[in-house]
């Protein structure tokens, strides 16, 4: 007979974009399913997401961005210490087993109250390059939760602390890994999903229709695509495909991610840690252009894992023309075997128990074994 988990009180800790937040939320749910407690420390993005935490005690916490700049450095100081005693008090009402930080600023007063407490700490990467909050506190850390085998810029002398869990994902993308992949006919329907993150990508609604538009007449005549595009550029990108009689849904955020993934043959997208995620869960494969802007250029790292698989196709954005993608598609799409072989190469390097395992972490971290 199976004890039951003593109940327990958990604070994570996230910067306010859905990269940090979806995770923190995937095992907020798991760890409230075992009958524990869990409260939010974020910043006002974060408490503005829809559709996160509604059930999860939100705390806003004042957190600066270390700059070079010696005013904002010094402004910065001062947020992360007012931060820093708001969450001490916190803690001492709360009383947490353990502080679980996602990176991010707004995670950094909590962690250094955790510290000033001697409480527990985890941090978890969802990234292949460890980010900047991350890596200023590994050391001071219990445990660091990574996403991928290979995480770039770990401190030395971290190596006993490291786990790798994987990076978690809303439970209705988790059910598609059990769905087969959607049959393609060589007549058949081709789906196309187009994805840019959070605010979607310009380049993505300036190169994709123009890429679906150089494809052999039989190829385009079967596609349907669903793209998310910047408000900015959703006309011009709607009006491109009815030129060129591509069936196209367009809108500037994607509520039913999971339903769209499910329908979806090939993902066109960015490489951020939660798109990753979700695509090597559900087993989709995907054309994937990293942001050449992210900090320490993670996205290209985060694309590595699935392109060596064989799960993906990653071009660089400077070398992503119509003409490259349409070179790519083809290569994917005229051939239904190949689709499929590259979805169940995704699915192959997904992590689907990464929520229960980052919980079990946490457990274990915070005294309450697992």
């Amino acid at each position: 007979m199976s004890l039951a988990r003593p109940s327990r009180h958990y604070v994570l800790a996230a910067g306010g974009t859905g990269g940090h937040m979806i995770p923190a939320h995937a095992l907020a749910e798991e760890l409230m399913l075992r009958g524990h407690h869990v409260a939010l420390i974020t910043d006002e993005r974060g408490a503005r997401i829809p559709g996160l935490f509604d059930q999860v005690p939100v705390h806003v916490l004042p957190a600066g961005r270390l700059s070079k700049n010696p005013i904002g450095l010094l402004r910065a100081a001062r947020a992360i210490l007012t931060g820093r005693d708001m969450a001490v008090r916190l803690y001492d009402s709360f009383d947490p087993a353990a502080v679980v930080g996602f990176g991010g600023y707004p995670a950094l007063p909590a962690l250094l109250a955790a510290r000033k407490l001697r409480v527990p700490t985890v941090i978890h990467e969802q990234n292949a390059v460890l980010g900047r909050v991350n890596r200023l506190m590994a050391r001071r850390m219990d445990a660091i939760a990574t996403a991928y085998d290979r995480v770039d810029r770990l401190p030395s002398g971290v190596g006993d602390k490291v786990h790798l869990v994987g990076n978690p994902v809303r439970d209705e993308v988790l059910q598609l890994r059990e769905q087969p992949f959607p049959p393609l006919g060589e007549d058949g329907i081709f789906r196309v999903l187009v994805i840019g993150g959070s605010q979607g990508a310009s380049v993505l609604s300036s190169v994709v229709p123009e890429g679906l538009g150089l494809l052999p007449e039989h190829f385009r005549r079967r596609l349907q695509v669903t793209q998310q595009c910047r408000a900015e550029d959703i006309e011009q990108v709607r009006a491109r495909y009815a030129e060129l009689g591509i069936p196209a849904d367009l809108a500037t955020y994607i509520t039913d991610m999971p339903d769209k993934l499910a329908w979806s043959h090939l993902v066109i997208a960015r490489a951020g840690a939660s798109t990753i995620a979700e695509l090597t869960a559900a087993g989709r494969p995907a054309i994937l252009i990293p942001l050449p802007s992210a900090t320490d250029d993670h996205q290209t790292a985060n694309a590595r894992e699935m392109a060596r698989s064989g799960g993906a196709r990653v071009i660089a954005q400077h070398q992503f023309t119509p003409v490259e993608l349409a070179k790519q598609m083809q290569k994917l799409g005229l051939e239904p075997q190949a689709l499929a072989n590259a979805a169940s190469r995704a699915r192959a390097v997904g992590r689907p128990h990464a929520a229960r395992d980052l919980a079990d972490l946490v457990e274990r971290t915070g005294g309450g074994g697992a």
